[in-house]
């Protein structure tokens, strides 16, 4: 069976992704620590772990892997699961696999490089639009599809 592991700290598709769980009948975990409302959804499972650095990446990690859908913005936990054999979306509905981690990865390194470098860069991601709910509902739909095809038997 299918299960979704969703990174909820400021996840910004909690619903939409609960709502496709719900559809395909897996059970989904919403990864924090602390701060979400317990669901009433019987697909639904809220994990709260301890306050640390990366608890909740590591909880994810340890139990996603083939046949699992991971959905996190966390390019870190991201390359950690998809080396688990789990399939991982970003919230924007962007599909990271073994073919694009890597490139990601050091992108996301180089940024933080030129962060460093330069303490009056004001960096930040645009505003959360439509058009990205709607592009994470299909790509979540379309790795449920798969995932169900990788699900160990």
């Amino acid at each position: 069976m299918t299960r979704v592991f969703v990174d909820a700290d400021a996840c910004p598709v909690k619903a939409e992704a609960e709502r496709v769980a719900t559809r395909h009948k897996a059970q989904m975990y919403l990864v924090s620590n602390g701060g979400l409302r317990m669901s009433e959804n019987p697909f639904v499972e809220v994990v709260v772990v301890p306050d640390g650095p990366d608890v909740a990446d590591m909880w994810i990690a340890e139990r996603a892997g083939p046949g699992d859908v991971v959905i996190t913005g966390d390019i870190a936990l991201a390359a950690r699961c998809v080396e688990n054999g789990a399939r991982v979306l970003k919230h924007t509905g962007e599909r990271l696999d073994a073919r694009n981690i890597g490139q990601v990865l050091a992108t996301r390194d180089l940024m933080a490089d030129l962060r460093a470098a330069d303490p009056f860069r004001q960096g930040g991601g645009k505003p959360f639009s439509k058009a990205d709910r709607s592009r994470f509902l299909d790509a979540l739909e379309r790795e449920m599809r798969a995932a169900a095809q990788d699900v160990p038997r």
